[in-house]
Parts: structure tokens; C-alpha cells; sequence
């Protein structure tokens, strides 16, 4: 695995680009016309998305009928020395469709304790936390 990370203006704006030519824009976001997202917001995405995945193609296996997903996640952050990492992070499913809401949980559940390589990366320093909600309803075990 592999991307490239190229400067496209005189400040803080880069693009970061894999091995398949598909690319983001990175920028501080502190600075007043930010054109990208922010490293830091970006790890938010990538949790969000690893995870996401593993939901939904763990569903498909099940012949979940999905109509819609989303996701939002909130990162909370503490000062350690002149850094700020995260200290937790937490994602908030919201799927609609035909869906058994106790296969959705377990399917949340998979992906954070097994399957996502972004959370297994993050966890041993960030507390990761989940919620899912199928059709408005909060969803359990």
C-alpha cells in the first residue's frame, strides 16, 4: 500500500493520492479558506469508512435490505505535550431499510472488535465507542 502526498498551493493545502489515482485534499482547517479536510478529521473518515464497509457487507451477506447509511463520528481530543491527540472516538450508525436491528448491532459489533483495520490501529491508544440505529430506533445486542 502506498500514496503520494503532493503540496498544490504556496500554504497548506495537499492532495493525497493511492496507487489507483483516487485522491483527497488534506489542509489546515484553522486557516480561513480551507480547501481539504484536516489530517485529524481525516482519521474520523477513515474510522467511519473502514467500518462501514464491514457493516454493510456483512448485511449484504445477510440479505439486509438497506436504504440508507450514515454515519457521524465525534473525536475528543487531549493535549500531550504541543500535540493533540484523540483520546476517544466515537461513531453513530444510522441505517434505514429492512433491517433485523440486532443483526445491524452485531454487524457494528464485528467490525470494531474484528474486522476494521483502522480502529484495531487506533485502539490500543483511543477508546473507540459505537451507537446504531436502524429506522430512527436505537439498536442492541
Amino acid at each position: 500500500m502506498k500514496i503520494t502526498l503532493n503540496r498544490i498551493n504556496d500554504d497548506f493545502l495537499f492532495e493525497c493520492t493511492n496507487a489507483q489515482g483516487n485522491s483527497i485534499l488534506l489542509d489546515n482547517t484553522t486557516q480561513p479558506g480551507a480547501k481539504g479536510v484536516s489530517p485529524m478529521e481525516s482519521i474520523m473518515m477513515a474510522v467511519a469508512g473502514c467500518s462501514g464497509i464491514d457493516v454493510v457487507a456483512i448485511l449484504k451477506k445477510q440479505r439486509q435490505e438497506i436504504t440508507g447509511f450514515q454515519a457521524e463520528v465525534e473525536g475528543e481530543r487531549i493535549p500531550v505535550d504541543d500535540a493533540k491527540p484523540f483520546k476517544s472516538i466515537k461513531v453513530k450508525f444510522l441505517l434505514e431499510g429492512n433491517i433485523d436491528p440486532k443483526k445491524a448491532y452485531k454487524a457494528a459489533q464485528l467490525s470494531f472488535e474484528k474486522y476494521c483495520s483502522v480502529s484495531k490501529t487506533l485502539e490500543p491508544n483511543v477508546e473507540i465507542g459505537y451507537d446504531v440505529f436502524v429506522n430512527g430506533e436505537r439498536a442492541e445486542a
